[in-house]
């Protein structure tokens, strides 16, 4: 059976939507679902030539991240999620939006990300309207005037009645032609309830032909997209059985597929609620990447000359494995098709600094095994020092990967993008150091003379060390009670000052504002109060104004930015941030968690790696690390946002991998001193490998020194955050976990572990010949 159409479908509100377009040839109308189609497809594009997809902190343009919620007749679950996903992707399209990227994140959170959009309000208002698609009977011909009609497609209001079916109810629909039926398209639509269609039609039917309540109105976004008339053929209280039906009319084969699209994807399945919105300027993206690549450049240029004057052939040849290094990370992040954040990109650049690590492992490890056996030459030493030096790089290396997983996980926004960057530079470190390195140097080391190689002498720090050999550990309840004034002086700063903490972890909103001449905070805070916001934080630089509310909406954010003008001249809005507080109260707890599973897991990997009182000793100096990064953060009135749990996390990791490293040399120390205290093997690893811990810092401090330099200011309160955490970890680790280690060594029931078993040459037994 069918319902005839009584005129031409026309269209929604003089636009028509349109299915999803772009250079992916394989996107048909509602191909996209699941948020799987980027236009960007692996076996069309030239590796060579592929270039990065940045976030839209990078290029500008909003992000919006809602969340689908249930209603009467639909539970908001994956499958309902993914059809909301394909009717804004229709809506982005509408909006004109070049490559417009929408992803489904967990079961219930649709990320999109609109490129160029700089209008957040036009943006919330056609991506995330949540409307309905509905069928209603048609009660008559509404009199003009009369706010609760609508308009059918020629725009003649009509009244109509309650729904009866709703979009969720339609299982397919797609146009139809049949040279048999003769020319024209139609569009047939199959419902879930076959009776509920029966009966809407069969009650229509009763009304003769040609009367407006024998139609039925098909209505989206409060807009009548179709209202046909049921069929001459269809009696009255029988309507159209099977759970089938055809609309037929003058369709174009076009008309017939938009009508199509709409009515089987054109609605919201469920309703929507924003819980994150983002904005950024062009301009502000273009001054982070400038920002971004001087620091890059500049980090790689001192961590290089850095590593060369101390490590002479040996570190020029480690440089060009870190320049493979970067290019090997850059490839595999374009491959993967990982956004590129600000936070990513500090990622990135950090990766540099920490890569240098397991090169200044091994090298340091081979001028001992030269020192300690000089006549088996500088290769032996050098193959002696990638063999011993694997155990702490591989130990190390993953408890930062315990970190990057973390954040991955557990964060949200760009700062995921800095787990990806930080997790896939770890692995291309190890590649860099343990392979390309490692290449590079046994096969020019037996040609360069101990002096060039750089591996001959000790270096200075460990001549130093072994002239004057400070017993550090005699002094360990000094050393302990200095980390507790320290730690008791951040615990004051978080009890008096308390933490600032930012919108991601309080919800509501942050405007900064772009200002042509400079304005006092006073006079910003009254302009920010006459629209309507005298408890709002307002916060002024040289030629800029932030204003941070939990209760700011994107009208009253206009007239802020009106007010602001008539203090600051012309007033442009550089970033926009909004989250929900449901959200904001979810990313507080992620935040808690992750620190908590990091320091959890940290625990249970060395306590397994090693034995329970260096885990314990470890967790403890990582906790001081982060009560005193927190609580100057506290003292310094610094924001505690996303990219500080990046950074906080990082700190964890780098703690703990600076911690491994001693621990590794204490276990192997303990081993050869059975017979003296304990506390002789702790002050001996610490002293030995001092040299290693200061030469990485150093490495890592360039980078970070870079990044406080070129950076705005959320990556100068990240470097900030590393720079503190870097020296108080590294300081920790020979004043905190080593003086815990040694208290707790008396609870230890386990034996010292046993010394390596020295290696017997076996001698061959005949010729080796076989018959």
């Amino acid at each position: 059976m069918r319902v005839t159409l009584p005129a031409r479908w026309a269209g929604v509100g003089g636009g028509r939507a349109k299915p999803c377009g772009g250079s992916h040839e394989t996107c048909a109308a509602l191909a996209c679902a699941g948020g799987l189609c980027r236009h960007r497809d692996l076996s069309d594009r030239q590796f060579f030539s592929a270039t990065p997809r940045l976030g839209l902190d990078l290029r500008g343009g909003t992000q919006l991240v809602f969340e689908t919620k249930d209603s009467p007749t639909v539970k908001a679950d994956a499958a309902a999620t993914d059809r909301a996903i394909s009717v804004l992707r229709q809506r982005a399209d509408a909006l004109g939006v070049v490559d417009p990227t929408l992803v489904r994140s967990g079961e219930k959170r649709i990320i999109v990300e609109l490129p160029g959009v700089l209008d957040p309000r036009q943006a919330a208002e056609v991506i995330g309207r949540t409307a309905q698609l509905t069928f209603h009977a048609v009660l008559g011909t509404a009199e003009e005037g009369d706010k609760s009609a609508v308009r059918d497609e020629s725009g003649a209001p009509l009244k109509i009645g309650p729904a009866v079916i709703t979009g969720d109810g339609v299982t397919d629909a797609a146009e139809r032609s049949d040279p048999q039926r003769g020319p024209g398209w139609w569009v047939s639509i199959d419902f879930r309830d076959g009776a509920a269609w029966a009966k809407l039609t069969g009650e229509a039917a009763c009304h003769p032909y040609g009367d407006p309540k024998r139609r039925v109105a098909i209505v989206l976004d409060k807009e009548v997209i179709s209202s046909p008339s049921v069929d001459p053929s269809v009696a009255c209280r029988v309507g159209i059985p099977g759970g089938s039906t055809d609309i037929t009319g003058s369709f174009t084969h076009e008309e017939a597929r938009d009508l199509a699209v709409l009515i089987k994807g054109g609605a919201l399945p469920v309703p929507l609620d924003l819980v994150e919105q983002r904005t950024v300027g062009p301009t502000l993206g273009e001054a982070a990447i400038k920002a971004s690549a001087e620091a890059a450049v500049t980090g790689l240029l001192l961590t290089a000359v850095f590593i060369v004057a101390v490590y002479r052939l040996s570190g020029l040849l480690s440089t060009i494995a870190l320049l493979c290094y970067g290019l090997i990370s850059y490839a595999a992040l374009v491959a993967m098709g990982a956004t590129f954040t600000l936070p990513g990109l500090a990622g990135f650049v950090l990766a540099i600094g920490m890569a240098i690590d397991a090169n200044v492992l091994v090298f340091e490890r081979a001028r001992e095994e030269y020192q300690q056996a000089q006549k088996r030459g500088l290769r032996a030493a050098l193959v002696r020092g990638f063999r011993n030096a694997w155990s702490a790089i591989a130990d190390s290396n993953i408890t930062t990967l315990i970190a990057a997983g973390l954040l991955f996980w557990l964060a949200s926004g760009p700062v995921k993008g800095f787990g990806v960057t930080l997790g896939v530079g770890v692995i291309a470190s190890l590649v860099s150091a343990m392979v390309i390195t490692r290449v590079l140097t046994e096969a020019v080391m037996n040609r360069a003379g101990p002096r060039v190689s750089g591996l001959g002498s000790p270096g200075a720090v460990r001549t130093w060390l072994n002239r004057r050999n400070p017993e550090l550990m005699r002094g360990r309840k000094l050393w302990l009670a200095m980390a507790g004034v320290l730690a008791a002086a951040a615990v004051a700063g978080l009890a008096v000052r308390g933490l600032n903490f930012g919108v991601e972890f309080t919800g509501g909103r942050l405007v900064e504002f772009g200002t042509s001449r400079p304005v006092s905070a006073e006079a910003a805070g009254q302009a920010v109060a006459r629209a309507g916001f005298p408890s709002a934080v307002v916060q002024t630089g040289d030629d800029g104004v932030t204003v941070r509310a939990a209760r700011l909406g994107l009208e009253e954010t206009a007239r802020i930015e009106q007010e602001l003008r008539a203090e600051a001249g012309e007033v442009t809005k550089r970033r926009e941030e909004f989250i929900g507080p449901s959200l904001g109260e979810e990313l507080r707890r992620n935040a808690l968690i992750a620190l908590g599973v990091a320091v959890a897991m940290q625990l249970a990997y060395l306590a397994f790696r090693f034995r329970w009182t260096f885990g314990a000793a470890a967790v403890t100096a990582l906790v001081v690390d982060v009560v005193l990064v927190s609580g100057m953060f506290a003292w310094l009135g610094k924001p505690i946002d996303g990219v500080f749990l990046a950074a906080m996390l990082t700190i964890v990791g780098y703690s703990v991998n600076d911690k491994v490293v001693v621990f590794d040399r204490v276990r192997e120390l303990w081993a050869i001193r059975r017979k003296e205290p304990f506390a002789s093997s702790v002050n001996g690893a610490i002293l030995q490998t001092l040299p290693r811990t200061v030469n990485t810092g150093l490495g890592a401090l360039f980078i970070l020194v870079a990044l406080m330099a070129f950076g705005g200011d959320s990556l100068r309160d990240f470097a900030i955050a590393l720079v503190t955490g870097i020296v108080v970890g590294t300081l920790s680790s020979g004043f905190v976990a080593g003086p815990v280690a040694i208290l707790l060594a008396r609870f230890d029931r386990k034996p010292p572990p046993a010394p390596p078993a020295p290696k017997v040459k076996r001698e061959r037994r005949g010729t080796g010949a076989v018959v």
